[in-house]
């Protein structure tokens, strides 16, 4: 009995293989448009990530010389350091003023154009801040042996050689907010003989950072929300969502001049500037640390008037219960720190008084300004 033959290797029928060979050109053209699609979508994505920090950091390079103002000046430090120094009016005693942390000289707009009327009156930008350029990390001034970059310490030590280099007249009143308070604390307890007031705006107590519920608010959330603004200006994506409307400058409003208004996008496009702003958060637990030793080991002169300007809380923005925890502070640490101390509350104010209540904040220092010049100070 015959088998029947069995199929030879190789053999196929006619009828699949053509419809094989038809189906493979289809699967290959899929195929190759679906690379085509990932490739094109890669070069998309490329262009997103590196044109954006590109074209920023190339307005950034126009923008920093366009946009330095022109009353201002950068002042010789010496070790390395420039800090950008802007003083108007003219009289005896000059008034300086220190800006809240991370922030920018361009907060004293009002006051320091109300005030130069009647004396003289400066601010300067940290460095780091604003167009006080920062150090490299290769680059040093010796100072962080003893006081960390980005701390009080280092702070008024810088401070202290931009104040002489640029020639003040002494005896000068201190203003500082938050940080720039406990800059002028500390400065005028190490420098009393220059000193005449000292003025703290919202000042930052050295105990709060005890407080487990502010160290979680300080650390915990306000500052990832600075590292994410941080990110977002090293990105571009800043300067895009400004383009767009979604941040707004924090100076704004019909007494805001065009130029302060394009300052602050600027700063708000710069890495550096963030970065900055950045740390000051970050070393906020050492500088208050900083100044609580410094207080200790060497009390303020008598001589020396201080008063304390608050609002009706800290920050409105804030939980009600870290606001009376910050207020429960400030009374305590005023009382211990400066018993005679006058503390003056302004009405319907938080520490966004500098630029929302200017007026009561001048008022204030036009007071003090001319107690002194009426003095024998003012010969």
């Amino acid at each position: 009995m015959r088998r029947k033959p069995e199929h030879q290797a190789g053999s196929s029928d006619p009828v699949n293989a053509n419809k094989k060979r038809a189906e493979r050109p289809a699967d290959a053209s899929a195929r190759q448009s679906y690379s085509s699609i990932l490739i094109n979508l890669g070069k998309y994505l490329l262009l997103i990530v590196i044109i954006p920090p590109f074209l920023n950091y190339a307005s950034l390079q126009r923008e920093g010389q366009m946009l330095l103002p022109k009353d201002g000046q950068m002042v010789d430090v010496g070790l390395g350091q420039k800090l950008h120094l802007l003083c108007k009016g003219r009289g005896k005693p000059a008034v300086i003023l220190d800006a809240p942390t991370g922030m920018s000289s361009d907060v004293w707009i009002h006051v320091q154009e109300k005030l130069s009327s009647l004396t003289k009156v400066c601010t300067y930008d940290r460095m780091g801040l604003g167009f006080s350029k920062r150090l490299m990390q290769n680059e040093t001034t010796g100072t962080e042996k003893v006081w960390g970059a980005s701390t009080t310490g280092r702070m008024v030590d810088d401070l202290h050689r931009l104040l002489q280099a640029a020639g003040i007249a002494t005896p000068f009143m201190l203003v500082g907010s938050e940080l720039g308070a406990l800059n002028s604390r500390f400065y005028s307890h190490i420098h009393d003989a220059q000193v005449s007031d000292l003025v703290l705006i919202d000042p930052i107590p050295e105990d709060i950072f005890e407080e487990d519920q502010w160290k979680e608010y300080w650390y915990g959330k306000l500052l990832p929300s600075l590292q994410a603004r941080q990110f977002s200006a090293a990105t571009g994506l800043s300067r895009l969502l400004i383009i767009l409307g979604a941040i707004e400058p924090l100076l704004k409003g019909e007494n805001v001049s065009e130029e302060v208004i394009q300052r602050q996008k600027y700063l708000l496009s710069n890495p550096a500037h963030q970065s900055s702003a950045v740390d000051e958060h970050y070393f906020m637990n050492e500088s208050v640390a900083q100044v609580g030793d410094i207080t200790k080991f060497k009390p303020l002169s008598s001589r020396i008037s201080v008063s304390m300007l608050t609002g009706d809380s800290f920050d409105e923005q804030m939980p009600q219960h870290l606001n009376q925890m910050v207020a429960e502070h400030q009374k305590r640490f005023l009382k211990e720190s400066y018993p005679s101390a006058n503390h003056v509350h302004i009405k319907g104010a938080d520490r966004r008084m500098i630029y929302k209540k200017p007026s009561a904040i001048s008022q204030h220092l036009w007071k003090l300004v001319s107690q002194r010049q009426a003095g024998p100070q003012s010969e």
